[in-house]
């Protein structure tokens, strides 16, 4: 396997203006109209690895796959991977990737939603969605853990609350770089934005508004941050240095411990948003490690 340099994924970030949809307002507005009339593909890629057996089902009107492991001993436990895009873009082929390995080498099986995207979906009507296949999930296979990444981090850890309001406490759920407070107001984000190849308030600011719908952007469904952590499982945060979501981190962590909450925190110096995806020597680890506290945790 090939890796990147590290120093080639920022240049080749702001080479091909993948913050366009972010830097600006209109930049979003365009990116959501384009995401309307010309919808990505959500399939998984032809050259997905050959020991994972794939299935797809719907669930109201939307399909949801399995993957599952097709060599060794049967799958044991679930994992739930909610992937990210800015609550606008579909799931890429790096998306397809990690749950593929999730599922073959931590040895469970892995549901990826393929969830409804702005203008269509909202932060309720998803959060919820999701809140039921991982309960699904439980019936089904046992102990069963929750992961995503940026806008599915988002989603992943609002619906981790909700599941413990319900009296459903996670294993574990991994969050990659995720989106938490979506006021974006934490005061750091301007020392973080000049060195943010990706990201940026306007256009999150945008998607925001968009996704709460009719909730309240503080609203813990919305904005997670927000919410009491207090009696939930243990978390894994990855979080790079050279993303604006990371200043938000380090208060979910804080907070997290204060409540009496297990966090492992996995910061990269240097390293942009959800960089375990990124097909660097350090997301290449960073990848390993979130199989690997999967493996642990939902395999019981």
């Amino acid at each position: 396997m090939i890796d990147l340099p590290d120093r080639a994924v920022p240049l080749y970030l702001r080479l091909s203006r993948a913050n366009r949809p972010y830097a600006t307002a209109e930049g979003a507005r365009q990116r959501l109209q384009d995401a309307i009339l010309r919808p990505r593909s959500y399939g998984p890629p032809r050259w997905l690895r050959r020991d994972v057996h794939l299935e797809v089902a719907h669930d109201r009107h939307w399909p949801v796959y399995t993957l599952t492991p097709a060599t060794g001993a049967a799958p044991t436990g679930g994992v739930v991977y909610v992937h990210g895009g800015g609550w606008v873009n579909q799931i890429s082929p790096h998306h397809w990737k990690l749950a593929a390995d999730i599922a073959a080498e931590a040895g469970v099986t892995v549901t990826v939603p393929i969830y409804p995207l702005l203008p269509y979906g909202s932060a309720a009507q998803v959060g919820q969605w999701v809140v039921g296949l991982v309960r699904r999930s439980f019936d089904t296979r046992g102990p069963t853990c929750l992961a995503g990444d940026s806008a599915g981090g988002q989603i992943a850890l609002s619906a981790t609350l909700q599941l413990r309001d319900a009296g459903t406490v996670l294993p574990r759920t991994v969050l990659i770089s995720p989106a938490l407070d979506l006021t974006w107001s934490n005061p750091r984000i301007p020392v973080v934005q000049p060195s943010d190849p990706w990201l940026g308030r306007p256009g999150g600011h945008f998607f925001a508004d968009a996704w709460r719908g009719e909730l309240p952007i503080t609203d813990p469904v919305v904005s997670p941050l927000f919410g009491d952590f207090t009696g939930l499982g243990p978390l894994s945060v990855f979080s790079g240095t050279r993303d604006i979501l990371n200043p938000d981190a380090h208060l979910l962590v804080a907070k997290a411990r204060s409540a009496g909450v297990q966090v492992d925190f996995h910061e990269a110096l240097g390293q942009v948003h959800v960089y375990p995806l990124v097909p660097t020597r350090a997301g290449r680890e960073a990848a390993q490690a979130v199989v690997e506290s999967l493996k642990i945790a939902c395999r019981g």
